[in-house]
């Protein structure tokens, strides 16, 4: 007997208790291991309209309904008995019409009439204009909406839109969503017609076939991490795919750009028994997230988990130098500015300041690795607007010779050349891993990508990128085919975001611009990603004082709490340390226990998560405050002072724009962005209408 699980399972098991999940959790394997055990108590379900629908009681209380035929049986939903019925009753399971995939249809006849809103104009009641007029029935059925929905489907208006969806197939909530916002949905490609509705591509994505104990353990463990058991079909054909040479996936914060990368990263370990994977990220914090969700990804498989080495990218890096017998340490910021303060000492008759020089040093000098005056003279100054003459850039350079030499004699090495020097000793050996993929790959460093070049070679699927040019906080643009990885034909962007409602995704878009465009001209499009949920309005907030703040996040938090959200699926960001104070008063104020998020994100069961927005990266939380942004806090005035040309305070309010963004789209349903007057001019921003 075939035994499934669907996605509506594992979101209704999320929302129980710890007790009542350990119930369901037990009666789930039992009814596995042996569905046709009479100590289970069948319960049909006379008022259902599907007559395959059964309750399988779990305790007293709770009920999992299940669907039963002589050779299958589904997990479908789980809740308290009067719920848990009501739902059985309002849906039934159906294979497409059209498309020929399994559904989970909810019974028109069971909704209430979608009210079509108005609008006044001048004293008269007029309707908005109906979206999908020019969609033929047959049209709408290829995109998998239910027959008896398709009279609704023809009424929605923009107001009515998300709430028809929330009543949809997912396949089809998207297709309308992108219909709605001027794209044109895609389609499964089919090589030959799916006789079994359930292996359908746009089925597989909520309901899945658990083979063992194992993999229906991994379901059940983390029911709100849907993305370990269910991929979206285009998720799903990226991870699969066999790729010529290098590739890259983007898309906006909240479209599963990560998920894919994990999922590529164990299938590449699967497919290849004999293989070595290695997962790298940006930072420590992230290659810790990423470790967490590897795990639960793959369950109980040690076999495929050795063979996956998830780092950050600096500690691989150090890590491999190591192996080649260097004893350099790596040189911190701090000592960076303090040789370059004391080479220019030893320079005279030059009125280069030391912001001047840390930035020509970090974006040029260091960056191209740059050994001599002959390289530097010639080398295309990307983004820096500051012309230097020769002669000036001749003495700039006796700067940078004393600085290179400065290091040499303290045994200290920058982060490039650590991976310049890898990127040297691996040419024509054997590279340590067989395929490399690499997260947030849109802050990689010139050299880390030569090192990556160099270690994936040309073999196919060797190097696979995935990263969001939105979320570029660290690293300044440059050329990746310049350096050897082109991914011309070979990059994709996500467009369905599954993290962040419509209305806070829609506010946070409003920080960066719609389209986006690298160095090698690959272009990232913003304005059609959908979000597949709606939720509440994101909240601005702009306080008279500190005070006044503290007490507008503090009720805002209550209002949460008050309203089920509990306190570890709340998060508070600031800019930096400095406003680490702003934060904790606020949650103090709310009477909630917290705790401050160090470089490990280990958020804590029970309390409010702290954090800088450096941090932000790669957590997800139902509730999100951004506050202390103030006008001199974001951007940060020390970052604006050190201004050393006149490129610098572009990419500065570029970088702190992408910064919020990234700690805004942490949130899956509310939003509040607050500062104190006068605030950051990036809230304007996000208030502008349209």
């Amino acid at each position: 007997m075939d035994f499934r699980i669907a996605e509506t399972f594992t979101e209704s098991l999320g929302r129980l208790t710890g007790d009542e999940q350990k119930a369901v959790k037990t009666t789930a394997f039992d009814l596995q291991m042996n569905p046709a055990n009479p100590s289970f108590s069948f319960h049909k379900l006379e008022k259902s309209r599907d007559k395959n629908f059964w309750s399988v009681r779990a305790n007293s209380d709770i009920r999992i309904i299940v669907h039963k035929t002589v050779g299958s049986l589904l997990l479908c939903y789980v809740d308290h008995h009067d719920k848990a019925y009501d739902w059985a009753e309002r849906r039934k399971l159906e294979t497409h019409p059209k498309t020929g995939a399994a559904q989970i249809v909810e019974i028109r006849e069971t909704v209430r009439e979608i009210f079509v809103p108005i609008y006044v104009e001048e004293h008269q009641k007029v309707s908005k204009p109906l979206l999908f007029t020019d969609n033929s029935d047959d049209e709408l059925l290829g995109y998998g909406v239910p027959q008896e929905w398709l009279e609704d489907v023809k009424k929605a208006n923009e107001d009515t839109l998300f709430s028809l969806a929330e009543h949809l197939p997912n396949e089809a909530a998207e297709a309308l969503l992108e219909i709605a916002t001027g794209g044109k949905p895609r389609v499964p490609a089919l090589v030959e017609k799916v006789v079994d509705p359930f292996l359908h591509p746009d089925a597989q994505r909520r309901f899945r076939i658990m083979s063992n104990v194992e993999e229906l353990q991994v379901a059940l463990d983390f029911p709100w991490e849907k993305w370990t058991v269910f991929l979206h079909p285009e998720q799903k054909q990226l991870v699969e795919k066999e790729y010529t040479g290098p590739t890259r996936v983007t898309g906006s914060a909240g479209t599963g750009k990560t998920i894919v990368a994990l999922h590529r990263a164990v299938y590449l370990a699967k497919t290849h028994p004999d293989s070595r994977v290695l997962f790298a990220t940006f930072s420590d914090p992230l290659a810790s997230a990423v470790q967490t969700k590897l795990r639960r990804l793959i369950g109980s498989k040690p076999r495929i988990a050795e063979r996956i080495d998830v780092h950050s990218l600096d500690a691989l890096g150090m890590r491999l130098f190591k192996t080649l017998g260097r004893t350099e340490k790596l040189v911190s910021i701090q000592e960076i500015k303090q040789l370059l303060e004391k080479a220019s000492k030893q320079i005279k008759d030059h009125k280069f300041s030391i912001h001047f020089l840390i930035s020509e040093w970090d974006q040029v000098v260091d960056t191209w690795q740059l050994s001599s005056w002959e390289k530097y003279k010639d080398v295309a100054r990307l983004g820096r607007k500051t012309r230097l003459p020769e002669a000036q850039r001749k003495i700039a350079w006796e700067i940078f010779e004393v600085m290179q030499d400065s290091l040499k004699r303290a045994k200290l090495i920058t982060s490039s050349g650590v991976f310049s020097a890898l990127a040297d000793a691996l040419k024509g050996k054997n590279p340590p891993f067989d395929y490399m993929i690499v997260d947030e790959c849109q802050d990689i460093s010139v050299s880390q990508l030569k090192f990556f070049v160099v270690m994936g070679g040309k073999r196919p699927n060797s190097l696979f990128f995935a990263g969001d040019q939105g979320q570029r906080i660290f690293q300044q643009p440059f050329s990746w085919r310049s350096v050897g990885a082109d991914i011309r034909g070979r990059s994709r962007t996500l467009k369905v975001n599954y993290r962040t409602s419509h209305q806070i995704r829609k506010q946070a878009d409003r920080l960066l611009a719609p389209q986006s465009t690298d160095v090698d001209g690959e272009v990232q499009d913003r304005k059609d990603t959908i979000s597949v949920f709606n939720g509440a309005r994101p909240e601005i907030i702009k306080a008279k004082d500190p005070s006044d703040e503290t007490k507008n996040v503090s009720n805002w938090i209550k209002e949460r709490i008050a309203k089920g959200v509990l306190p570890h699926e709340i998060a508070v960001f600031v800019r930096s340390d400095r406003e680490i104070g702003r934060a904790k008063s606020a949650v103090e104020s709310a009477s909630q226990p917290f705790t401050i998020l160090d470089e490990s994100v280990q958020t804590a069961n029970g309390k409010v998560s702290i954090s800088t927005m450096h941090l932000a990266k790669g957590l997800e939380f139902r509730s999100v405050v951004v506050m202390a942004c103030d006008d001199e806090v974001i951007p940060t005035v020390d970052r604006v002072i050190e201004v050393g040309d006149d490129a610098d305070l572009e990419e500065i309010f570029e970088t702190e724009r992408q910064l919020l963004y990234v700690a805004c789209t942490r949130s899956r349903d509310h939003l509040l962005v607050s500062g104190v007057e006068p605030v950051s001019l990036f809230l304007d921003d996000m208030e502008m209408k349209g």
